[in-house]
């Protein structure tokens, strides 16, 4: 059996976690253990969760779990958004001349990310750019909140039609994927965490994977950790 822990940036990634890569994982025989929000501080010896954008308790906290539990069969991945990533994250300065090619730059952080942890059992997954690039693998997912906004769907169709994946919709301030989202369904705003996971299982998983290959590899290790804890 092999047993798998996820630190997610927020509430909305946790459930999204919970609901579907969970299960999911379960017919490969991986076995999540129920989502955990990393941590962003530690004051007065109380950790603080959540967020994901301070570096430093981000990293404590994954080494303090690696070390709690240090089976070879246990493995630790994250979900974090590149979307305003922190200034420390290691690499994150010398990603800069990569910004052209998001993909390459994202794997390299992942690199980076990987040997500052240092163990193999941690698979780090940053998010291009942010958890919700993924529903615009299915606009019409949109429905669900409200099946007469015609013209908001399209739109969120129009932007999904110019990029080749969703990952690629870009970082802007104005422009990150929860952004565009919001312009046209301003209530998501208000419950991103509730709504997201929701609109993500309207999709269905095998869609996200198809449209999504960044995350699709990630997933795709997930459900091989089964054979690599054998070999280890």
């Amino acid at each position: 059996m092999v047993r798998l822990y996820l630190f997610a940036e927020g509430q909305t990634e946790q459930t999204f976690a919970d609901t579907l890569i969970k299960p999911h994982l379960a017919l490969h025989k991986v076995f999540m253990n129920r989502p955990r929000l990393i941590a962003h501080a530690r004051k007065n010896g109380k950790v603080h969760r959540g967020g994901g954008r301070n570096y430093a308790p981000m990293k404590n906290d994954i080494l303090r779990s690696l070390k709690e539990d240090s089976n070879s069969d246990v493995f630790f991945t994250t979900m974090i958004d590149l979307y305003a990533i922190h200034p420390d994250f290691p690499g994150l300065a010398e990603s800069e001349r990569m910004r052209q090619d998001p993909i390459r730059r994202v794997e390299f952080l992942e690199e980076r990310f990987a040997a500052d942890i240092g163990d193999y059992r941690f698979i780090p997954y940053i998010q291009l750019h942010e958890y919700e690039a993924y529903l615009f693998s299915a606009p019409k997912c949109f429905e669900y909140l409200d099946a007469g906004r015609t013209k908001e769907i399209e739109a969120l169709q129009a932007i999904a039609s110019q990029y080749q994946t969703p990952e690629l919709i870009n970082d802007g301030p104005q422009t990150a994927p929860s952004k565009r989202i919001i312009a046209q369904f301003p209530d998501y705003g208000k419950a991103k965490s509730t709504f997201g996971p929701q609109l993500a299982e309207k999709i269905g998983l095998q869609v996200i994977r198809s449209k999504c290959s960044h995350f699709n590899k990630w997933l795709s290790r997930l459900e091989s950790l089964k054979g690599e804890a054998i070999s280890s």
